[in-house]
């Protein structure tokens, strides 16, 4: 009898990762150098995987200068194409309570708020999200995944 094949991890063929100020305009910068990342890796602009992402960036890089700010400190925004789908990290310098709610926690927000959407956005459009202590301390990193399917192909299709 034999064993049962060990499950792999997913294998990262392509990373991009970039520090940006904590303020409103490092948080625009976040989600359009991630746009054209993704279309220099073979996600174009307009696709389903490519609006996923853009608004989780733009959510997460939105918490990260709300809630996550350290004066003087940045956000890092981390992409990763990895075996079927895109992953987002987003870290930011701010540890300890209190944290953010994580997957099929956050509440909605009162009637006609302005503000309490965005991991409500982010669990909605993600197909896996968590949250993160930082290694190494301090802060936190969230961590969400788009699936893209085909993505295979498109290795294929570019070079490396």
């Amino acid at each position: 009898m034999t064993a049962p094949p060990t499950p792999q991890p997913p294998v990262t063929v392509r990373v991009f990762t970039q520090r940006f100020s904590a303020t409103p305009r490092g948080a625009r910068l976040a989600r359009h150098l991630a746009l054209n990342q993704l279309h220099s890796w073979g996600i174009p602009h307009g696709t389903d995987a490519s609006d996923r992402v853009a608004v989780i960036v733009a959510e997460l890089a939105v918490n990260a200068v709300t809630h996550g700010r350290v004066p003087g400190r940045d956000f890092e925004l981390r992409l990763s194409l990895v075996t079927g789908s895109v992953r987002i990290e987003v870290g930011d310098s701010r540890g300890g309570p209190p944290h953010p709610p994580g997957p099929g926690e956050a509440r909605q927000p009162p009637p006609l708020a302005e503000t309490g959407h965005g991991l409500l956005l982010v669990d909605a459009l993600a197909a896996r999200w968590e949250m993160v202590e930082r290694d190494p301390p301090p802060g936190k990193t969230v961590r969400a995944e788009v699936d893209v399917p085909g993505r295979l192909s498109l290795l294929r299709a570019r070079p490396v």
